[in-house]
């Protein structure tokens, strides 16, 4: 079979999961890569080599904020740490690879607070990505083969980005970092597509319904959310090169239970582990012989059910993601995606539907959990509001709230218990114009209401580029 009759296959299914992509690679004899860039250039009408160039240049920007936290940046929450380690020559481990994708990775989370990232899932994974892509360069890998990784990372981070639809660090740093630096680890050193998918399942395991500790605002705790991301991913996949170690889980099942128990690790954390889990228990057959035949019967039933579902969630994500050109969303500043990039969004909308008429008054309501991080998210929503300024604007994020002031606009901040909102009030010389939404990772909006109307704020974001979530 040729890789014209890969893309023949391609063409006539939705986006693959990622069990499906390691299992056409296996039956097409091709890496996993292979499987992407063909995937993108059916998907896109353009030519893997056209794929690879763009994949590049959408991580310039992340390469930037790293570059600058090695050498001046300074965060919020981290400091100098980065350029510190960097210029010390200190390291914390002997395998040379390893050291530099942590030190890299830092230094992207320390430029994220300074410029931002274009975040993948959310912007905690696209830290290790850019440390690995680095990490990379310095070992003196070929500019093909650091793209043909990059590649991996998006279609890995992107199927993530979709099952990521509230906070949570198991669908974003450690869990969409460690899946992908498992993945790329696997590729680097010749692994199979079977052991890619036996590394990323290693890796997701211990990450599974990890809330996001840090809440972003805590200092120091996210730089062992993201080294564990490269320590687990790194590490679950030398393993599997190294020994003949049975993984009998599905990549596809561990990818749709880390995606179920996102959404429940809050109320039912356990029984969701179990409910997919328990069919890939490992049987003693002696014990099982004391176990009734119609009980044994009942659990092969739930294993085909659990298959099924695992295959229906997965296949679910996989048909509503993006091309690879456009998985990376534009750079959010402040950290993160979620409690910047979506409110300022919905800001930026707002601001749209103003139609350029002067701002005389910002009306903010948002959830609890965006309401205490208002440190971070207002003056990201009045330099949208007002401005109407993207969220890669960092030179405006740091003067908005100042800016607002001089000008009279008269600003009012409410929590409201309401969960994922945050709705946009602009009082205006010509009357007032509101976006409801709700919030979403990735800098991402899904839209509940607005006024003049509904599809008047579709209509914008639009035109913004902003990301509307209809799940």
């Amino acid at each position: 079979m040729t890789m014209g009759d890969l893309k023949k296959r391609l063409s006539g299914m939705p986006p693959a999961t990622i069990g499906q992509t390691l299992a056409l690679a296996e039956e097409f004899g091709v890496r996993a890569v292979d499987v992407v860039l063909a995937e993108a250039a059916v998907r896109d009408g353009v030519s893997e080599e056209e794929i690879l160039e763009a994949v590049l240049e959408e991580y310039k920007h992340n390469i930037r904020a790293a570059e600058i936290g090695l050498a001046d940046g300074e965060s919020i929450l981290l400091g100098t740490v980065a350029s510190q380690l960097a210029a010390g020559g200190a390291r914390c481990f002997d395998d040379a690879f390893l050291d530099d994708v942590l030190l890299f990775t830092l230094a992207a989370q320390v430029g994220n607070h300074c410029i931002g990232l274009r975040p993948c899932a959310g912007t905690g994974d696209s830290c290790p990505y850019t440390g690995f892509l680095m990490a990379m360069g310095k070992a003196g890998r070929g500019e093909r083969e650091i793209a043909e990784t990059a590649a991996l990372f998006l279609k890995i981070g992107g199927l993530f980005r979709i099952g990521k639809v509230t906070t949570g660090c198991n669908m974003e740093g450690f869990g969409a970092g460690a899946a992908c630096i498992a993945a790329g680890t696997a590729a680097m050193e010749g692994g199979t597509p079977g052991q890619m998918g036996k590394a990323v399942v290693l890796a997701m395991s211990p990450t599974i319904g990890v809330p996001c500790t840090p809440r972003v605002l805590v200092p120091a705790l996210c730089t062992t959310h993201l080294a564990g991301a490269v320590l687990i991913g790194m590490y679950a996949a030398r393993l599997v090169l190294r020994t003949g170690l049975d993984v009998n889980v599905p990549v596809d099942v561990m990818f749709a239970m880390a995606s179920e128990v996102h959404k429940e690790a809050a109320k039912s954390l356990v029984p969701t582990v179990v409910d997919f889990m328990e069919p890939f228990f490992r049987r003693k057959p002696l014990v099982e012989e004391l176990v009734p035949q119609e009980v044994r019967d009942a659990e092969a039933e739930k294993i085909s059910a659990t298959l099924a579902r695992a295959e229906e969630v997965a296949s679910g994500i996989a048909a509503r993601s993006p091309s690879l050109l456009h998985t990376l969303g534009m750079p959010v500043v402040g950290g993160s995606s979620q409690a910047v990039g979506s409110p300022t969004n919905t800001a930026r909308i707002a601001h749209a539907l103003a139609g350029g008429a002067p701002v005389r008054k910002v009306s903010i309501e948002l959830y609890p959990e965006l309401f205490a991080r208002r440190a971070i998210n207002v003056p990201g929503i009045l330099m949208g509001a007002v401005f109407g300024s993207p969220t890669s604007d960092y030179e405006m994020y740091a003067q908005a709230v100042q800016k607002v002031r001089d000008l009279g606009v008269a600003v009012e901040i409410r929590e409201n218990p309401e969960p994922q909102l945050q709705k946009v009030t602009l009082e205006t010389d010509e009357g007032a114009v509101f976006v409801d939404a709700r919030n979403r990772g990735g800098g991402r909006v899904r839209l509940h209401d607005a006024g003049p109307s509904l599809e008047a704020a579709r209509e914008a974001a639009l035109r913004l580029g902003i990301v509307l979530d209809e799940g």
